[in-house]
């Protein structure tokens, strides 16, 4: 009975966590408020008994991609943001119950053409699916390409970062 509640807790945690990083000015306290966004999915992990990916989560998300884009915040000496016009709540409530009727309309309509799916997973299975050597094996075989391009990317994206933060090139 604890696990639902605690999934429910952690995912309006997130939410708060990701609307905090998307309103606020200062883009310090919006990567900060992302880092309570990856806290709080770590933690939905733990509920659906994923350790190894909510640890890993934490580790790499949480604590080094965050300390990494803070640094890049902090060399291109980022100031407050432009002011931006009034944000309209009604506009905002209007866009977040249309995406709520869409979601349910998009539940049900999956559940008449039986696409849902529906696996039945023992406790044993569902353990043993957050464990790193289901992990590694999956990543290593299924995804490996993926894994290899996902790699690439970052590869790229962190030399963008050092390109964009040295301010003078070469």
């Amino acid at each position: 009975m604890l696990g639902p509640v605690l999934f429910f807790v952690f995912a309006v945690l997130a939410l708060v966590g990701a609307l905090g990083m998307l309103i606020a000015r200062n883009p310090v306290v919006s990567a900060l408020w992302m880092v309570m966004n990856l806290f709080s999915i770590a933690c939905l992990y733990l509920t659906l008994n994923a350790q190894f990916i909510a640890l890993i989560q934490i580790l790499v998300y949480a604590g080094a991609i965050m300390v990494l884009f803070l640094f890049v915040i902090m060399l291109l000496n980022l100031g407050e943001v432009p002011r931006i016009p009034a944000f309209d709540w009604r506009k905002g409530v209007t866009f977040l119950l249309g995406v709520a009727v869409l979601a349910q309309i998009l539940y049900v309509v999956a559940l008449g053409l039986d696409v849902a799916p529906a696996v039945a997973v023992t406790e044993a299975e569902e353990a043993a699916n957050g464990t790193a050597a289901a992990v590694g094996v999956v990543l290593f075989t299924r995804y490996a390409f993926a894994l290899q391009i996902i790699g690439v990317l970052l590869l790229a994206a962190t030399i963008g970062a050092v390109l964009l933060a040295k301010k003078r090139f070469v």
